[in-house]
């Protein structure tokens, strides 16, 4: 979420231009590039072989910015609501409810920070974010109501969803069409690394449980957004892509060949221009007919000849207007309740239904982690295109329904043998997760116009932020009250929308222009 080369091509059927594609520094991958890493040492090709870092490159220095950034996800995550509500003094409830209402706030910055994204240096961008983003988070440290609360609570959501977008948007800059589902992956499993050392670190201040600590921690937080903003500033700058060109208007003194041929009537012969631009002749074209062929080539076959430019606040809604694109992207966001699956459900499931330890729930969770940062990379391969990654996206509900039925057997186990099975459908529930990611990644890239990948970047996270904000209420109702039945429903669920997913990238690949429907 597959490789980077040392040079960025189109990928195969796909005649669209690249976005922003440069050539790397180096990211290769031993199997699209036919080389392999050269090692020295063989303790240097293990740590190769467990670290989700790449080789040196653009890749490695957006990972590096990451991984600084994840840090400070995991000290949030960890000690943020013991801060606000021990340290603070805020209630549970107004936490919980705060940050929900901030979230579905923080959704509606996506669209207009992913499309700010296709028309300025996304690198930039992001970086400017993460400053934003770390003046905000160090005002926590002035929280002392809820009101406060709520306000750089929604600031900071606000900043964090707009980013999300922004941040998708550099990656296809930053790997190119056939490099960008890779990039995504090896980006997600240092996300894991640094959201795991981020809560390592943060079990310090919640052991110290002082003033003190969580000022520390707040702080740590808000720091880690500097230094990943100054090292995604050692990244080029990537130019917005262009605009489709569109033809001129034609004009009484020099009309364009295309207006000559479609007004001249059937018997008037063509003039020199058309005959030039209709029939092969031994001179080559002129300047001006190869301008018509290129202009006519690139104009979205919907528009008139004369057609202005999309303006900004067109090109921001594009995607909330793309039916197929939003079918594709929904189907995407429902299986993305499978992450509140993890966090949420099992290990309620766990201690209350099956009667595991608490610190089974640890152990379920941190399989799910090491398993991710192991196979990421490795699971998404082939899903750099639509019709290969809506595949993925098949197999990915599919595998994910199996996960379910193994939670749901491990209802009447003894305990020990019901432990053993949440740990055994953790790992199959991580393969399909592995694979929804991949394959989700691969079709919100490959169906977006090159001109708009941020902003249908935003899209694709605002659905997918809707369903995690529904993914509590809906999945505890249906699991933990609904018990095996439930567990079977939302297996269903998840399989059919897998099965669902060819057949819906096929009907929004047949929308795309310049781009034939291919075998999904």
């Amino acid at each position: 979420m597959t490789v980077n080369g040392d040079t960025f091509e189109r990928a195969t059927g796909n005649n669209r231009p690249t976005h922003r594609s440069q050539a790397s520094d180096g990211d290769g991958d031993p199997q699209r590039t036919g080389r392999r890493p050269r090692l020295r040492h063989g303790h240097f090709a293990l740590m190769r072989g467990v670290s989700p870092l790449p080789p040196s490159g653009r890749l490695r220095t957006h990972s590096l910015a990451t991984l600084a950034n994840t840090v400070g996800s995991g000290l949030w995550l960890t000690g943020g609501a013991l801060y606000l509500t021990r340290d603070v003094g805020l209630s549970a409830a107004q936490v919980g409810a705060g940050l929900s209402v901030a979230g579905l706030v923080g959704l509606t910055a996506s669209v207009p920070l992913g499309g700010l994204a296709d028309r300025r240096d996304p690198r930039t961008l992001r970086a400017v974010l993460q400053v934003l983003q770390a003046v905000v988070a160090a005002t926590y440290l002035l929280v002392g109501s809820f009101p406060v609360f709520l306000v750089v609570a929604v600031l900071d959501l606000l900043l964090a969803s707009g980013n999300l977008a922004v941040r998708a948007a550099l990656i296809a800059a930053v790997a190119g069409p056939q490099g960008r589902v890779h990039a995504f992956a090896t980006l997600r499993a240092v996300a894991n690394l640094g959201i795991g050392v981020g809560a390592g670190l943060a079990g310090f201040a919640l052991v110290a449980d002082t003033h003190q600590a969580y000022q520390i921690l707040m702080a740590g937080n808000a720091a880690t957004y500097l230094v990943s903003a100054a090292l995604l500033l050692r990244l080029p700058a990537y130019p917005p892509v262009a605009q489709p060109t569109t033809l001129p208007a034609p004009t009484a003194q020099a009309p364009t060949a295309q207006a000559q041929t479609a007004q001249a009537p059937p018997a008037q012969p063509p003039t020199a221009q058309a005959q030039t631009e209709q029939a092969p002749t031994a001179q080559p074209p002129t300047a001006q007919a190869q301008t018509a062929q290129v202009q006519t080539a690139q104009a979205p076959p919907a528009q008139p000849p004369n057609a202005p430019a999309p303006t900004a606040a067109a090109r921001r809604v594009r995607p909330l207007r793309d039916g197929r694109f939003l079918a594709v992207s929904g189907a995407s966001a429902v299986l993305a309740l499978h992450q509140t699956v993890l966090t949420l459900v099992v290990p309620l499931w766990a201690v209350t239904v099956v009667g595991a330890p608490p610190p089974v729930v640890a152990a379920v969770l941190l399989t799910n982690t090491v398993l991710t940062v192991l196979l990421a990379v490795r699971l998404s391969r082939g899903a750099d295109t639509a019709a290969p990654a809506a595949r993925t996206m098949r197999r990915a509900g599919l595998v994910l329904a199996a996960a379910m039925l193994l939670y749901a057997a491990t209802a009447h186990l003894p305990t020990a043998a019901a432990v053993a099975l949440l740990l055994a459908a953790t790992v199959v529930y991580t393969a399909g997760d592995l694979w929804h990611g991949a394959g989700g990644a691969g079709l919100a890239y490959d169906l977006a116009p090159p001109d708009a990948v941020g902003a249908y970047q935003g899209a694709d996270g605002m659905l997918a932020g809707l369903a995690r904000a529904a993914g509590p209420a809906l999945l505890t109702l249906v699991v933990l009250d609904g018990g095996i039945p439930g567990w079977l429903a939302v297996g269903a669920l998840f399989a059919t929308v897998g099965l669902a997913s060819p057949a819906l990238t096929r009907w929004a690949l047949a929308d795309r222009p310049g781009a034939p429907p291919r075998q999904a």
